[in-house]
């Protein structure tokens, strides 16, 4: 007779499985699919995401955890933990009814299509009767969620992107970086005029070049291509499943410093989940810890590591020969310097890491707001203005340019944005703590070699999968739970040097 865990296990393999099918089909309409294959490809997801939903919520998976935890004395840690993530998703799941999971699959895949043409034309109004039908499905999902997890509407949501994330936590760590940041960034902005200005590479830089050289630096960073690959997409991210990693980047032929920064920023995240543990391939334990130590992981890659000045005197020398130039503007310093210039700007994406947390903070502010009721989407684009006046002293000119910037909520991802800057202080106390212990690390980036690095991330993040909780996670690795010290340190160090 098979045990209730061995029961489930299998189970959750299924639904795993389905899940990394949709993945791909998700990442599939943002690469390849045609225009008219929308409605088949909704058609699809939602079908997958119904499934998904029956499986979990089948009336036998509710005695077979209890049963399992009543034999949890005979499972070792990681199966323990793994039981523990599964009463977790099967609480998501069946605090939400089937009718409501298909009609948020149909929303949120007609609202991001619509939003594909919408942003480019600059055009909120096209998309807004999309966006409101998606914000009405997630209020929904939000009360029926923070009913069953006793915790507030914001809070439902934030769980799934954050286990155990509370906004109350939130809140305290974004007032202290809102503090420290408009001061900091004075001083910052002060220092860099008293010093040149950067010169910017002059293009234009064909995409296939800017290509060739992004796939020779995920290469070095550790990307295997027998198990991911490289493509265009409107907005750059990381899909696909641990052993098919699918990644994206967006070009511009006038400039390639901003796709080769996208390119390592997601190679970060696809690093890790091919780090995961195998032993625990489609099973709960077996995911990342939330989405704040995923973003942590892109962000150390990128803003830790690779803008560094020792990784950067390695990708001058490389980027001259990629596309045979020379001069002043493609020296070491001067690409330090680009790469470290900070500027209040309009896009997230392209945000300096001195600013980039304004715009998470905004956005955190934005979407509590409109999930609470105290905002309507007729005020959202002055509002978006407004908050970025007051955080960063420049209102967008367009909707282009502000609250159609980003993918997430019109594709339905609400209670993500926090996320972003939770990653990036983990980030920073994740590299502080891999340097201390492996000071050879800073050399190896100087040839372009990640393989210390990613050793050391390997055994302390990618490893752990699901097994314990942030928190608990950075502990063991850094000696302390998350906080803002390691983050205000590096913002010192590099941009202050003090």
């Amino acid at each position: 007779m098979t045990s209730a865990y061995e029961d489930l296990e299998r189970r959750f393999n299924r639904i795993a499985s389905l899940g990394e099918a949709a993945g791909v089909l998700h990442w599939d309409s943002s690469v390849l699919m045609p225009d008219g294959g929308a409605q088949a490809r909704s058609e699809q997801l939602a079908a997958i995401s119904v499934t998904c939903h029956e499986l979990l919520t089948d009336p036998r998976m509710g005695d077979l955890l209890a049963c399992a935890e009543e034999e949890a004395g005979a499972l070792d840690s990681w199966q323990q933990a793994n039981l523990r993530e599964m009463r977790r998703e099967w609480l998501h799941a069946t605090a939400v009814p089937e009718r409501l999971v298909e009609a948020m699959s149909r929303a949120t895949k007609a609202c991001e299509m619509v939003w594909r043409k919408a942003r480019p034309a600059n055009d909120f109004a096209a998309v807004k009767p999309y966006l409101a039908e998606v914000l009405a499905l997630v209020r929904e999902e939000a009360q029926a969620k923070s009913e069953a997890l006793g915790v507030s509407l914001y809070d439902a949501l934030l769980d799934q992107y954050e286990p155990d994330g509370k906004s109350a936590r939130i809140d305290s760590v974004f007032e202290d970086l809102a503090g420290f940041l408009p001061g900091f960034l004075d001083r910052v902005l002060s220092r860099q005029a008293s010093e040149p200005e950067p010169h910017r590479p002059q293009g234009p830089f064909p995409q296939a070049q800017q290509e060739a050289l992004a796939r020779d630096l995920m290469q070095g960073a550790g990307f295997d291509f027998a198990h991911g690959r490289l493509d265009t997409s409107l907005h750059p991210f990381c899909g696909g499943v641990p052993d098919d990693l699918r990644l994206t980047t967006r070009y511009d032929e006038a400039d390639f410093t901003s796709a080769i920064m996208g390119v390592l920023h997601e190679t970060g995240h696809g690093l890790y989940e091919r780090g995961l543990p195998e032993r625990w391939r489609r099973q709960p334990v077996g995911e990342a810890r939330g989405m704040a130590m995923h973003e942590s992981q892109s962000l150390l890659v990128e803003m830790q590591a690779c803008r560094g000045p020792e990784y950067v005197g390695y990708l001058a020398e490389t980027a001259r020969t990629a596309f045979a130039a020379s001069g002043p503007e493609w020296t070491a310093e001067n690409l330090r310097r680009l790469y470290t210039r900070v500027k209040p700007d309009f896009i997230r994406v392209d945000a300096d890491e001195v600013t980039y947390p304004a715009h998470v903070i905004l956005r955190y502010r934005l979407e509590k707001a409109l999930i609470a009721g105290d905002m309507s989407l007729d005020d959202l684009p002055g509002a978006w203005n407004e908050g970025m006046r007051d955080l960063l002293g420049i209102a967008p000119p367009e909707d282009r340019l502000g609250c159609l910037q980003d993918i997430h909520w019109y594709d339905g991802a609400w209670g993500y944005f926090p996320t972003y800057t939770l990653g990036a202080l983990a980030a920073a106390q994740l590299f502080q703590a891999a340097i201390r212990q492996k000071p050879e690390i800073s050399e190896s980036l100087s040839r372009g070699d990640f393989t210390p690095l990613m050793g050391w991330l390997r055994e302390n993040v990618h490893n752990q999968g699901s097994r314990v909780s942030t928190d608990e996670l950075l502990t063991e690795a850094t000696g302390g739970p998350l906080d803002v010290q390691a983050f205000k340190a590096h913002l010192n160090a590099r941009y202050l040097g003090a």
